[in-house]
């Protein structure tokens, strides 16, 4: 059995044999097949200066996409892949996508927090110091998860939140709101262009576990969410109302299969922790761990994950200042994919072949990457200002807009506020040149056909 025809069985097991299949580790290589392109002309890539054979083309029977989209992806795959007369699989075009609400439906950073609270997998912090979990967190943070949690556990030790309610409401209570129970800021600050540290913090909190741990932990949440109906909530503690439900796009993983097949080098960059997006990506979308790039935090000298964040460009490991988010997730590219030196990664590379050719995301944090793509950036339409703003002003024609594949957004019944709004620290927003803008756009596209 091919991956892909591996992946879409794995796709409708149920829960119990998922979790089986997902842990059993990796599978033999193969590809499922779309309609067949056209032969490309002949390139440097063939043993005997031919191409290498026919495109396959996306599967005309996964059909959410928009026509135009479809034909403009098809019409990448023909151009950039292996059938192209300048393809060189010396330097394969780079493709790039955000993982959550990207290439699946809901967040995998938040259910396998919610699963490791439901499951007593949060570890108490050294000491029973808070603060030392993220250095960002407010006093009346830290004063609140002490109170709460630190007399339910030894230092070190999981923290039974299943049974001790006060403890998971207060760290879901942080997490998700930003707020403690009492209403009192948990940040210091929140937001900036290279960190969310609510989304830091669920990786920090995976302290004291090894990867693979870390890893069963995210295959067996991925498992209690897959095959939930949509809308599914579960509680936590006793906050109530939260996702519980996840799944792969079809038509991402269509995508991602043929891109691999046409000779691009794909990435996923996500906001979630390193370990719970490489646990799952390869038997979902056959993106394999080394090509996932998340939230990283230092290992100790026994392999085991700490609080402190990795770092990117001229930021240090432990300075716990940047992730992979906004910005950062431009930075962790250039690092990562590109290996630019530390003093360039923070800033668009210049030269084109030093820029993934395709992105897609759906957030405004994701636009730095976005922007940067050389040929295609594809925008999942959930109504966010900024990443709205540049997809319909379509800078060179090189914008697509997708509604999301499942539950779709209503129409933004107000044009976007592209003059008006602000960033994450104040500051006009700006096109993909780094100009204001000086009209707003109708939100044109959100509907599937």
């Amino acid at each position: 059995m091919s991956p892909s025809s591996r992946r879409s069985s794995l796709r409708l097991l149920s829960p119990l044999a998922l979790a089986a299949g997902l842990l059993g580790g990796a599978l033999a290589c193969g590809g499922g097949t779309g309609p067949q392109g056209p032969t490309g002309p002949s390139g440097p890539s063939g043993q005997d200066g031919k191409s290498p054979g026919p495109v396959r083309l996306l599967d005309d029977k996964v059909g959410r996409w928009l026509p135009e989209n479809r034909a403009r992806l098809n019409e990448l795959l023909t151009t950039q892949g292996v059938a192209s007369a300048t393809f060189d699989p010396r330097n394969r075009p780079v493709a790039v996508f955000d993982w959550d609400n990207t290439v699946v439906k809901n967040d995998m950073g938040d259910a396998t927090l919610f699963w490791m609270l439901r499951h007593d997998k949060v570890r108490q912090p050294a000491d029973g110091d808070w603060g030392q979990t993220s250095t960002h967190l407010t006093a009346e943070a830290r004063t609140a998860l002490n109170t709460a949690c630190t007399g339910i556990a030894e230092p070190g030790a999981p923290l039974p939140t299943s049974t001790q309610p006060a403890c998971a409401d207060e760290i879901v209570s942080i997490y998700s709101r930003n707020l403690t129970r009492g209403g009192e800021d948990a940040w210091d600050k929140p937001l900036t262009q290279t960190i969310n540290t609510a989304y830091a913090w669920a990786a920090q909190l995976q302290a004291g576990y090894t990867p693979e741990e870390l890893r069963g932990f995210a295959q067996a949440a991925y498992a209690e969410n897959a095959f939930n109906p949509l809308g599914t909530t579960q509680t936590v503690g006793t906050t109530s109302g939260l996702a519980f439900h996840v799944r792969v796009y079809d038509e991402m993983v269509d995508l991602i299969e043929t891109m691999q097949v046409n000779g691009f080098d794909v990435w996923i960059l996500t906001a979630s922790p390193q370990f719970v997006v490489d646990a799952i990506s390869e038997e979902l979308v056959g993106v394999k761990p080394q090509r996932v790039v998340g939230i990283r935090t230092v290992a100790d000298a026994n392999g085991r994950l700490t609080a402190r964040l990795r770092g990117c460009g001229t930021v240090a490991d432990g300075a716990d200042t940047l992730i992979t988010y906004d910005q950062g997730k431009r930075c962790w590219i250039n690092k990562a994919i590109f290996h630019l030196p530390p003093e360039r990664q923070l800033a668009r590379a210049g030269e084109e072949s030093q820029r993934q050719v395709f992105a897609a995301g759906d957030s405004d944090t994701d636009l730095s990457f976005l922007q940067d793509a050389t040929r295609l950036k594809l925008a999942i339409n959930r109504n966010r200002v900024q990443l709205m703003c540049n997809a319909y002003a379509n800078a060179q024609g090189r914008w697509l807009v997708q509604p999301m594949f499942v539950e779709p957004r209503a129409q933004q019944t107000s044009p976007y506020p592209c003059t008006s709004a602000l960033d994450a620290v104040g500051q006009p927003i700006t096109d993909e040149a780094g100009n204001p803008f000086t009209q707003d756009f109708e939100d044109r596209v959100f509907a599937l056909p």
